[in-house]
């Protein structure tokens, strides 16, 4: 890839940001950077063709949206299951994400899935129907308690 210029510096920059609930997005945005909204569309696929970007994300404010239960469940599986009961896991309409990484010392959980429930009861009831998906006899709930950040990461300067 060659170097950026300043238009994909700044375009780049207000789409690592929060991008609002508008229906055109990308309409908006290319008001804002004086274009058309077919260059926004034609620079983002350029920069995913070139794997600059590998997906769009939103996020989900889920106290705002009327979750007041949330958990992390943590499952120890055997690493040869853990991909095909993580892609499992990750088709369940209340888990917004599901990944695997490497056990630690003292912590041996490697496939962890983010739960979203109105209430703690039916969050429990969630966490033993994922184990029981994942076929899972050790696993562990983490239960948010308390949030201190959730922002997009931004890149670049906004007056490149």
């Amino acid at each position: 890839m060659t170097s950026l210029n300043d238009y994909e510096r700044r375009l780049i920059h207000y789409l690592s940001g929060d991008m609002g609930d508008s229906p055109t997005p990308f309409a908006e945005l290319a008001g804002q950077l004086g274009v058309s909204e077919d260059e926004v569309l034609e620079t983002v696929r350029g920069f995913q063709s070139e794997g600059l970007i590998r997906r769009f994300g939103a996020t989900l404010w889920h106290q705002r949206s009327g979750f007041a239960a949330n958990a992390m469940v943590v499952f120890k599986l055997d690493a040869s299951r853990a991909d095909e009961c993580g892609q499992a896991l990750a088709r369940l309409p209340y888990v917004s994400h599901c990944y695997r990484r490497r056990p630690a010392p003292g912590w041996p959980f490697n496939l962890y899935a983010m739960a979203h429930a109105e209430n703690r009861v039916r969050l429990m009831e969630m966490a033993a129907e994922m184990a029981e998906i994942a076929g899972a006899e050790e696993w562990r709930l983490l239960e948010s308690q308390k949030e201190f950040k959730k922002t997009s990461l931004r890149l670049f300067d906004e007056a490149v």
